[in-house]
């Protein structure tokens, strides 16, 4: 059974005439004729009488009406809301993102983007870099950003990359909380509070082994808030991305004699992004066209 049989359907019933049926759906009258047939065997009962004067419908074309009348509303109303999504009237997109995120004022540009389409629906979710990862690939995010000790990790399409420095960050009276740059032996077996499960905590111990330095964590937490706070309270020295250590407003340092810079990734499943919503949000947060260059960093 096909749509177009429906609307042949309705319009004889409606007109209770094939010659204005035909007329109405601008097509010639053997055609429609034939369409009903089709779909008479479909069915597998007849659905209109012929008679000299008029065309009527049986019972069987009396079930039908109802049925064809929702199937058809229904599909009208698929074809406005597939429109409405496409004009960016409507639809949804989800965002994923790292709760170290400071390259980008995420909130900020979620907010301007809003206001330009205020029918679209934003999920945001923060989590680690794996579940991120899988969730995009999985199709449960359209967009995230990422971090990441070298290549963007997984078979994901990058629409723009930065670097971000770590640093170390310590608590007052500690005795390096006057220092600007540390050697990063001088760090070897410090009390450390970890950020557990994060690519930077990964990134970190790969660091201190490298260097043949003992990592002495004391302490843990899966939030950066909670995090900054532990320091704060004196439980160990951290090392977190420049920007969140500005904010917390506690003593850093830069760390000499290793590189402490990873790179934040904004990244999706393809290319171009099949959901509009998406297209969309990826051309305000890289302020360009999908087939531009990605921004200088």
């Amino acid at each position: 059974m096909e749509l177009r049989q429906l609307e042949h359907f309705l319009a004889v019933a409606g007109e209770g005439s094939f010659t204005v049926a035909a007329q109405r759906t601008h097509i010639v009258q053997s055609a429609l004729s034939s369409s009903i047939r089709k779909l008479e065997n479909e069915l597998g009962a007849q659905l209109f009488e012929r008679t000299t004067r008029r065309v009527i419908l049986t019972e069987a074309g009396r079930a039908l009406l109802p049925i064809a009348h929702r199937l058809v509303a229904d599909i009208d109303v698929a074809r406005g809301a597939v429109s409405e999504v496409a004009g960016l009237t409507r639809g949804a997109v989800s965002v994923g993102t790292i709760q170290t995120l400071t390259v980008v004022d995420l909130p900020r540009e979620l907010g301007v983007f809003r206001s330009r389409y205020p029918g679209i629906r934003i999920h945001v979710r923060d989590g680690r870099v794996a579940d991120l990862t899988a969730a995009v690939t999985g199709g449960e995010l359209d967009l995230a950003y990422l971090a990441a000790d070298g290549p963007l990790p997984g078979d994901l399409a990058c629409f723009a990359q930065w670097s971000q420095l770590l640093v170390l960050v310590t608590y007052p009276g500690h005795r390096l909380a006057n220092r600007r740059r540390v050697p990063f032996a001088q760090i070897d077996d410090e009390p450390f509070v970890d950020y557990t499960g994060s690519v930077m905590q990964e990134m970190v111990r790969r660091r201190f082994a490298a260097a043949g330095l003992r990592h002495n964590p004391v302490c843990a937490a899966t939030h950066v808030p909670l995090l900054v706070d532990l320091v704060a309270a004196g439980l160990g020295v951290t090392i977190v991305p420049q920007s969140v250590a500005q904010r917390a407003g506690l003593p850093f340092a830069e760390i000499d004699d290793a590189d402490f810079e990873r790179v934040i990734y904004l990244a999706g499943r393809q290319p171009e992004p099949v959901n509009p919503a998406a297209r969309a949000l990826l051309e305000h947060l890289t302020g360009r066209g999908l087939h531009g260059p990605p921004p200088a960093q």
